[in-house]
């Protein structure tokens, strides 16, 4: 049996995405019988980025940083924005390494039945960074599910009379898939098959 502490510890881990009560224990006790080189390590990672955790005020992006990297980078091609719903969409999209514009993060979907509106996302403030001008391309990049596809026709209708080219990805994404999930050549090819919105 372990001690309260340990099994504080694998309950915590547990409720992270992906890792089952099992799952927990297997990387608790590798936690634990390599002290030195993981444990503590881990710590400090932790309570440095929770020391230093922020939102992006520009894009919703998470960083330790305001503006964050993406924001920051002056390589990346301001003139195109790609419209996520959510953080882990962005980091999906960038691990790809095909998109060299910037983001956007919608902070979720619209979606009826939980009583998500377009006020309780950031359509808002994406659509100043678009009135602000410099952007010509818009990516609607939103998971293809119907609640997905419902936030990316109304953002393209609130931006269909600004003289930016709006486009989506294509949707070789598998239904119901989120893009998260999706390995680096599925996300590639969805981007360099992206198309406008009809």
């Amino acid at each position: 049996m372990a001690s309260p502490e340990i099994e504080t510890l694998t309950e915590a881990l547990s409720r992270l995405p992906g890792l089952g009560p099992r799952s927990a224990r297997r990387a608790v006790l590798h936690l634990i019988k390599r002290r030195e080189a993981a444990l503590a390590p881990l710590r400090a990672a932790l309570e440095a980025v929770e020391a230093r955790l922020t939102s992006c005020g520009i894009c919703g992006n998470v960083d330790t940083s305001d503006p964050c990297g993406i924001c920051r980078d002056p390589r990346r091609d301001a003139r195109a924005l790609c419209v996520v719903e959510e953080v882990a969409d962005l980091w999906a999209l960038d691990r790809a390494k095909l998109f060299p514009g910037r983001f956007h993060v919608l902070g979720g979907r619209l979606s009826a039945l939980d009583g998500v509106r377009p006020e309780d996302l950031s359509i808002d403030l994406l659509m100043r960074r678009l009135e602000a001008g410099g952007i010509d391309e818009v990516v609607l990049a939103m998971n293809a599910t119907l609640e997905g596809q419902t936030t990316a026709h109304y953002i393209a209708d609130r931006i269909e009379r600004m003289p930016v080219r709006v486009t989506q990805l294509a949707h070789g994404l598998p239904v119901g898939g989120e893009l998260d999930y999706l390995d680096e050549g599925t996300i590639a090819q969805a981007l360099r098959a992206r198309r406008p919105v009809a």
